[in-house]
């Protein structure tokens, strides 16, 4: 009976055959290394990349008011076949320029409102007042009056924006640099 019972243990004391244990290379650890580098330079160089293009914000290119002026004055000139749409195009570069220039609410307001204003304001000369104060009445006239002027006063007209452009680019009190002049013979 003894031999039964130790039999009967038996099956419980015997374990089965375990697989063969795979020995690690040993060269897989310099391979997870390189593989870790790799991944870590990357990263570096696309976040050095992107701090590169966020740092290089391109310059913004300042027009000043009086060049995009003369721009839209010399592009006015296509429609002297519609004179109601030329002195529209006209009398709207020059209130633009005069806002942007001096800060004047021209495009908002009336002419008569505007020329109002402009009697208390210090930025033009007496007679720059009242060549724009004409010079705008004018424009108002083919606007809203429909009358018809002939091409040569609608180049009347082209001129007059030019010259004031031209003699209030620069600040009166401000001495005109050095390379206005040749620059002003250059974009005419």
């Amino acid at each position: 009976m003894t031999t039964n019972t130790a039999l009967a243990g038996a099956p419980n004391d015997i374990r089965g055959v375990k697989p063969p244990v795979a020995l690690p290379n040993e060269w897989a650890w310099l391979w997870w290394s390189l593989a870790a580098l790799v991944v870590i330079a990357t990263v570096f160089l696309l976040w050095r990349q992107w701090r590169r293009q966020r740092q290089q914000v391109p310059p913004v290119i300042v027009i000043p008011p009086h060049v995009r002026a003369r721009q839209r004055l010399q592009e006015a000139l296509q429609f002297l076949s519609d004179p109601n749409r030329f002195c529209t195009v006209v009398a709207d570069t020059i209130r633009l320029y005069l806002e942007e220039r001096f800060l004047l609410r021209a495009p908002e307001r009336t002419t008569e409102e505007f020329l109002v204003e402009l009697q208390s304001s210090t930025h033009l000369t007496p007679d720059q007042k009242q060549s724009l104060g004409e010079f705008l009445q004018s424009c108002d006239l083919v606007k809203f009056a429909r009358f018809e002027p002939t091409e040569e006063t609608l180049r009347q007209l082209h001129d007059a924006a030019l010259r004031l452009v031209d003699e209030t680019q620069f600040d009166p009190l401000t001495p005109m640099p050095a390379s206005a002049p040749s620059a002003l013979a250059n974009a005419r």
